[in-house]
């Protein structure tokens, strides 16, 4: 009996197919109509109908490092040196260090708090730059904005907070688990970019303090707050998004146990979090697997289709196939993507933000080729 297995061939046809939608469509929109050219920055969304940029209140550091992420990681070295240098001289705070969140309409610094979540992705983006174009600046940006962010965000238990005032003076935001995660990927792409030992003692440290209080024992989830807080969550994306940072350096994380626990967590979300007919990856559980959210966020589809792409068992590889056509299905269009859906399949969202196709771009990276 011939087998209905799908084969890596059509798998790869799949993701050939996501990545030229990608190149075709979703680069251009981004180097056009979602770029405003007098201030080198890209527009926060677009509209779903015909790219226009939707009006202008803010634009955040965090949004041109993302784009300058993906830039670099297509090969687009001029586009990507426009975005190295607006991020340098848009959002740099030349008076006390770090990174400005945002600037208003003109360019002006709007909140110049001082985000964990901005300055990961400072580190993150400017070390792919780097590692691909060269740039000395960069790379010393890498190194300086991780020295900044180990001595000013640091906090009991190897732990570092989630903001501060402009000043580093007072904490505004204590620790939470998104911005450590993209700090750990952050840290990961400025091992890979500089070849620094110092990177893999700061991921142990990290790991270590990832471990003790943001997993959640039963389930080996990363909870999205420490573990004991009142009314936590469990947001199936980011366990496959750990799942794959992990995969990454897994000599890094054994030690503490995170291999093993995000382990548990990628079947913990698949089972609970990931719709069974539409392929669909809710947007938040409680403890015990309950739905809390069921909102489905592109973000968090890509991330489980980057997990089963890395994880590596039959199971995984054989479902693959499915959740890309599934994915393209649900949440793909001639003109780009849905950023939000409901269960049920309606848009929840139609316009197009500019930090979406990161998660694309990582996503496709990891897809078979």
């Amino acid at each position: 009996m011939q087998s209905t297995k799908p084969s890596a061939t059509s798998t790869i046809a799949l993701a050939d197919a996501l990545r030229e939608q990608f190149a075709g469509v979703v680069l251009p929109m981004w180097r056009g109509a979602g770029f405003n050219t007098s201030l080198n920055l890209p527009y926060e969304a677009v509209s779903a109908d015909a790219h226009r940029p939707l009006p202008a209140v803010r634009y955040r550091a965090m949004a041109c490092a993302r784009q300058l992420f993906v830039f670099s990681q297509a090969g687009e070295a001029a586009h990507a040196q426009t975005l190295f240098d607006s991020l340098v001289h848009t959002f740099h705070d030349t008076r006390h260090g770090g990174w400005f969140y945002s600037v208003d309409a003109q360019g002006a610094p709007l909140d110049t708090t001082k985000d964990l979540y901005t300055h990961a992705f400072v580190v993150f983006a400017c070390a792919e730059f780097g590692r691909r174009s060269g740039n000395r600046h960069a790379l010393e940006t890498v190194h300086r904005t991780s020295a900044l962010i180990e001595s000013k965000f640091a906090a009991d238990g190897d732990l570092f907070n989630a903001a501060l005032s402009a000043d580093f003076a007072s904490v505004t935001g204590t620790p939470i688990q998104n911005p450590l995660m993209h700090l750990t990927e952050a840290w990961l792409a400025a091992r890979a970019a500089t070849r620094d030992n110092a990177f893999d003692a700061a991921l142990r440290r990290l790991a270590g303090a990832i471990a003790a209080h943001f997993v959640h024992v039963p389930t080996g989830c990363v909870a999205e707050l420490p573990v004991g807080a009142r009314d936590n969550l469990l947001e199936p994306g980011h366990q496959f998004e750990w799942y794959w940072l992990v995969k990454q350096a897994p000599e890094l994380f054994e030690a503490y146990g995170l291999n093993d626990a995000l382990e548990r967590a990628f079947s913990f979300a698949q089972r609970h979090g990931v719709d069974a007919e539409t392929g669909g990856v809710c947007a938040s559980l409680d403890e015990n697997g309950a739905i809390r959210d069921a909102t489905q966020r592109i973000w968090a589809q890509t991330e489980y289709l980057r997990a089963l792409a890395s994880h590596g068992d039959a199971a995984s590889r054989d479902a693959l196939p499915r959740q890309i056509a599934l994915f393209r299905q649900r949440f793909l269009r001639p003109e780009g993507w849905f950023e939000c859906k409901t269960p049920a399949g309606e848009v929840a969202r139609a316009d197009m933000p500019s930090t979406t196709p990161y998660h694309l771009a990582t996503a496709y990276d990891a897809l078979p080729r």
